[in-house]
């Protein structure tokens, strides 16, 4: 209830610039942002802790890899609000999204996310050319391949989502060693794997929203029944991936595979689920908490390489 006094003007603007930070952060997808960051993070990590090199005596190339990082996958967030604005009014997850609701504008928004991009790439192509073109790679296949082609057209659209959201670690390795090696591939090929199981379960609490918004998720095309088949899939081939880094010593293949055989069992619960929404929950959580503590844990491990 009102107390019947105005705000003052300094309350009215302290309150209306935390919203439109809040609102910023929403049309970078933030949360996106950083997830990546640690990825790239771990990539770049690594790829100096098995070179034998010294972390603190590159820290202009982390300086590099990760702000340009975060600039492109920010400035293709934005560009990914841009497109789906016309859908994501019909979504309660995206319908409060600042391209929505109007705060911002397409124009200054296009010029916001297009200028992250060529600042976050000139960024990246100063740690190395490499890293500069893994950062386009990335920016393409999310912002065209995902975004554009395949999201509202084909029920495949997780699986070529997944590629972008892979290529972050290749990103931190290549601004250290443009010559990937094959822990980089290891990287990427966990962070690929991962994201359609991940995805899937999310798809599934949202299958209505989804089929309302004409988005050919796999739950809405095919079911829950063939979606829970293919998550197990999904997992199963996660299983001989820490294998490509064995580098890592003992601890972490033991550590990971206890991982994958948490992730197996809950999968494996699906099928006898009576409750798909609150499974396909677990699911989600396990996963986020699942490449929370790979990631956390290949930066421990390298620490004793």
């Amino acid at each position: 209830m009102s107390n019947g006094r105005a705000l003052s003007p300094a309350v009215q603007s302290d309150a209306e610039a935390q919203s439109l930070l809040k609102d910023f952060l929403a049309l970078i997808k933030i949360g996106i942002v950083n997830s990546n960051m640690i990825t790239t993070f771990t990539g770049l990590f690594l790829a100096i802790q098995l070179s034998n090199e010294r972390f603190f005596q590159n820290l202009d190339v982390l300086f590099f890899a990760l702000g340009g990082t975060g600039l492109i996958i920010a400035g293709s967030a934005a560009l990914n609000n841009l497109i789906d604005r016309d859908i994501d009014p019909i979504m309660s997850r995206t319908k409060s999204r600042p391209t929505v609701t109007g705060r911002f504008k397409a124009p200054p928004v296009l010029a916001l996310a297009l200028t992250f991009i060529v600042v976050g790439e000139f960024l990246l192509f100063s740690a190395s050319f490499a890293a500069g073109l893994w950062g386009l790679a990335g920016v393409f296949s999310y912002v065209v391949l995902y975004s554009m082609w395949s999201k509202r057209k084909h029920v495949g659209n997780t699986v070529v989502g997944s590629i972008s959201g892979a290529i972050p670690p290749l990103i931190g390795w290549a601004a250290f060693e443009p010559s990937l090696g094959a822990g980089a591939w290891a990287l990427f090929l966990i962070m690929f794997i991962w994201q359609p199981p991940h995805f899937y379960a999310l798809a599934m609490r949202r299958t209505d929203e989804y089929r309302a918004a004409n988005i050919p998720m796999l739950p809405v095309v095919k079911g829950f029944a063939r979606t829970k088949k293919s998550m197990l899939v999904w997992v199963l081939l996660l299983f001989p991936l820490p294998f490509l880094l064995t580098e890592l010593g003992a601890g972490f293949l033991i550590l990971a595979t206890l991982l994958n055989i948490g992730w197996l069992y809950f999968a494996l619960k699906g099928f006898k689920a009576k409750d798909d929404l609150k499974w396909a929950t677990t699911m989600f959580v396990y996963s986020l908490n699942y490449m929370t503590i790979l990631f956390v844990s290949i930066i421990i491990f390298s620490l004793f390489i």
